[in-house]
């Protein structure tokens, strides 16, 4: 299993255990709000918006919280930044971090305070942007499915790289090139997607002994803590102990 199949199942049981619902709720409408200011409100007219809905509905978020989020975003003046940070947790793993916010000195501010207090070190923008690689990763529900070899066939011809299945979910890389073809073919199909996204796919993973991992892990939660927070990438490598010691 890739390490971000693995990683995504592991949040999404964690999710569960730990209610974090209203947070992801919450970058969702962040990414609905976003979408409207560059976009417009209406969804056929605008696909990241149109995309945004497709998340929030995966994760059940209501229809009313949808419609609220599209037209505070409409009728809302105040902008919100996209923000990226790079550094090191201990031991050399690699962090990249996304955020929107409407402070940036605020947000500078409480990613420091993390990497600094869980020793780690936040590099120069663009010092670490090699070790990932920028990928389409989309998520469906097997249950959905009902001819499962006719749907890799067509995932396949549409552009996708590499699929996966596990924990009753299937997991489809694409190239950020091939993204949106590979997102509509399946939409085409009938079948509602959990999450549509662009990641960031580390290249080479660093394997660490257990405990260290999850002092790293600790560190990761910390960040997607933050309301500023949108998306933790990071090269550690979730090894099966690791995994165990997670849930």
């Amino acid at each position: 299993m890739s390490g971000h199949s693995k990683w995504s199942t592991i949040k999404r049981k964690k999710g569960a255990l730990d209610a974090k619902r209203s947070k992801i709720f919450s970058r969702i409408v962040k990414e609905i709000e976003v979408a409207v200011k560059l976009g417009g409100p209406d969804p056929e007219a605008n696909p990241a918006l149109r995309l945004a809905i497709g998340n929030a509905k995966g994760v059940n978020m209501p229809k009313d919280n949808i419609e609220r989020a599209i037209n505070k975003a409409d009728r809302d003046p105040s902008d919100l930044q996209e923000v990226t940070f790079e550094g090191y947790a201990p031991n050399g793993v690699a962090v990249f971090i996304e955020c929107l916010t409407d402070n940036h000195l605020r947000t500078v501010g409480s990613v420091r305070s993390v990497f600094n207090k869980r020793g780690g070190s936040l590099s120069t923008h663009g010092s670490l942007g090699f070790l990932f690689d920028r990928k389409g990763v989309i998520t469906v529900d097997s249950e959905k499915i009902e001819d499962s070899e006719s749907f890799e066939l067509e995932v396949i011809d549409a552009g996708a790289e590499d699929m996966e299945i596990n924990d009753g979910f299937y997991y489809i890389t694409t190239s950020m090139e091939d993204f949106g073809k590979v997102r509509k073919r399946v939409e085409d199909l009938g079948i509602e997607s959990e999450n549509a996204e662009l990641r960031r796919i580390p290249n080479d993973l660093k394997q660490l002994d257990t405990d260290s991992a999850l002092r790293v892990l600790k560190m990761i939660e910390e960040f997607e803590d933050d309301d500023d927070v949108q998306n933790v990438y990071h090269n550690l490598d979730i090894t099966e102990d690791v995994a165990k010691a997670m849930v």
